[in-house]
């Protein structure tokens, strides 16, 4: 019989998340399904407090093993990711403990369920709060919840922040962390139908990209989204070949020119380019269907162990704007933007994407007409507290976008750089993780500047 269990994941040795990530990896391989994780949080230790910072997250599992049975094989697991315990409650590449299984009160030797003092941890609590927040530790007190317990204690100074990777060669983005900085997306589009810039960027002409390239880095790009289909109303769709020959080159050539010093996204809705595009070299699929277009996609990212991009969107792009109805005003506007993600969200994590692979994009300009773009940029703290969104890292898109000329009146794309600088700064202000723009060197000045007032 299958039962439910949930484990705490815990390493502060080496590269922390790339061990929890082996764990849960080899969990999946032994038949101890992982069915949802919570985010992972950067911790200070306790009780020994002479060693580095802890990374530490729980998951819920499905298992046809015992308690001790389960036990065995967490630390069989263990064993075989080389953990060597040099003292109690000391450094650890990994440490898996379980911390409930089932309604169950297990009280041996090698076991103690519910874990023993789970209620005076925060870093226990606070991952599972995100997973089981309204249930019960001791069956025999229904009353007092999960996220009681965690209500209880202290806060932390400074508070816990969540991690979520973009690769192995950069720091995890901190999106709970008041003074992160924010990170400047440059849009490198290989289309020739792109709203803004199609046909200013040609594979072929390597030497005028590499130029390009070099530029975005140089005006403090810290990423890049590589794009070969454009998402634009009424777009035709290419043939995934015409797609691969227009973004792969360019993932090359970036690599190429920048080394690992950039974090490359590749913009896609399909599959087959994610995967072409992740082993060419690049770190993050940012799809702008959160997966709804192409069912292979949430398990393709999920197999990769990449990170995600999933933008809130109605239909496709080519029937979008006729789906911008959302009764009761803005609120109903962010009360939808949010919903929906929770089920695109839901859906990656059904497929197997870890939550701490997870960032989200409110999408504007898609599905969104006008001021509903100015409500969503309004509301962005809403979002990101939204319950079940809360600490999840958020990428801003608005860059020359429709709503900005209609509301300035100006109408070429080119020309919309000032209303786009207000939407950055709006969008700092809004707790952006990642801002995505075209005019690199000008949007990162007002980055600059933006962080400095909101986020110092």
């Amino acid at each position: 019989m299958k039962r439910t269990a949930y484990i705490a994941l815990g390493s502060n040795m080496g590269d922390r998340i790339g061990w929890i990530e082996k764990a849960c990896n080899e969990m999946d391989a032994s038949g101890i399904k992982v069915k949802r994780t919570s985010s992972l949080w950067e911790t200070e230790p306790m009780y020994v407090l002479d060693q580095d910072r802890f990374v530490n997250g729980a998951c819920e599992v499905e298992t046809e093993l015992e308690p001790l049975a389960l036990l065995d094989q967490l630390q069989h697991i263990e064993n075989s990711l080389g953990r060597k315990k040099v003292i109690d409650k000391g450094p650890r590449n990994i440490d898996l403990d379980i911390l409930l299984y089932e309604d169950e009160k297990i009280d041996h030797p090698r076991l103690k369920i519910p874990h023993i003092s789970i209620t005076e941890r925060e870093f226990v609590l606070r991952p599972l709060a995100e997973l089981i927040p309204t249930k019960s530790l001791d069956p025999s007190k229904p009353w007092t919840l999960i996220q009681d317990h965690l209500n209880a204690l202290p806060p932390s100074s400074p508070p816990l922040s969540t991690l979520t990777p973009l690769s192995h060669h950069h720091a995890p983005l901190q999106a709970l962390t008041p003074t992160r900085k924010t990170h400047v997306m440059a849009i490198l589009n290989m289309t020739p139908d792109s709203f803004s810039d199609g046909g200013q960027h040609k594979p072929q002409d390597t030497s005028t990209l590499a130029s390009t390239i070099q530029s975005f880095l140089d005006a403090g790009a810290t990423m890049i989204d590589v794009g070969g289909q454009s998402s634009a109303p009424r777009t035709p769709e290419v043939p995934v070949e015409e797609e691969l020959s227009r973004v792969l080159p360019a993932i090359d050539l970036i690599r190429s020119v920048a080394g690992k010093d950039v974090v490359i996204s590749v913009d896609t809705y399909r599959a087959a380019v994610a995967e072409a595009a992740i082993k060419a070299g690049a770190d993050v699929v940012n799809d702008v269907s959160a997966g709804a277009m192409d069912a292979d996609m949430l398990r393709t990212v999920a197999r990769l162990g990449s990170t995600v991009c999933l933008m809130h969107m109605r239909g496709t792009p080519a029937n979008m704007n006729s789906l911008a109805t959302y009764p009761d005003g803005s609120r109903g506007l962010i009360r939808a933007v949010a919903t929906e993600l929770l089920q695109r969200v839901a859906a990656a994590e059904e497929a197997g994407i870890r939550r701490w692979r997870i960032i989200l994009d409110p999408g504007l300009g898609f599905a969104k007409l006008g001021m509903q773009n100015i409500d969503v940029l309004r509301h962005l703290d809403e979002l990101r507290a939204w319950p079940g969104l809360q600490g999840l890292p958020w990428l801003v898109g608005s860059s020359r976008k429709t709503f900005i000329g209609k509301i300035t009146g100006v109408p070429t794309p080119k020309e919309r750089i000032w209303g786009t600088a207000a939407t950055v700064a709006a969008a700092v202000q809004g707790g952006a993780d990642i801002v995505r723009v075209h005019d690199v060197r000008e949007m990162a000045q007002v980055v600059t500047m933006a962080d400095a007032i909101w986020r110092y």
